[in-house]
């Protein structure tokens, strides 16, 4: 299920589409839709992270969501690169809606330093990240 599709479209305050497909901005979390069969690596993505830094800045906690509604590959080894692209990035999720994506989740959760990140509804997955960066808030 798209952002927009969802009860969460009424929270979302600015959205974005490039090359790579959607960035939808809610007050602590970006959730991104990536397009059909787009291959995700740091080479392609420095447009997100331009965006990223211009919505929360470089200092306010924030999370991000995958939400996989369409197939697409990433870069597993560029995972870390990503990481160090934002050090205010608290929490991320994956949301897999079919086995292929669920699948594809729990590969990208193997790479990923924090908890499982895997997630099959979009609900689950903002609050979990929600709550993430709510604690990194208080905690700084």
């Amino acid at each position: 299920m798209r952002i927009i599709d969802s009860d969460l479209r009424k929270h979302v305050l600015k959205t974005i589409k490039n090359e790579l497909g959607y960035m939808h901005f809610l007050n602590q979390i970006a959730v991104i839709e990536f397009n059909e069969g787009v291959h995700v690596e740091l080479n392609n993505t420095q447009s997100l992270f331009t965006e990223l830094k211009t919505f929360f800045g470089i200092n306010k906690p924030f999370g991000v969501v995958a939400n996989r509604v369409n197939s697409y590959s990433v870069k597993l080894l560029d995972i870390p690169a990503f990481r160090s692209q934002v050090d205010n990035l608290s929490a991320y999720a994956v949301v897999g809606h079919d086995p292929a994506g669920i699948m594809n989740a729990a590969i990208e959760s193997n790479f990923c330093l924090s908890d499982d990140i895997g997630y099959d509804n979009i609900y689950e997955a903002v609050d979990s990240v929600n709550n993430k960066v709510k604690k990194r808030t208080l905690a700084s």
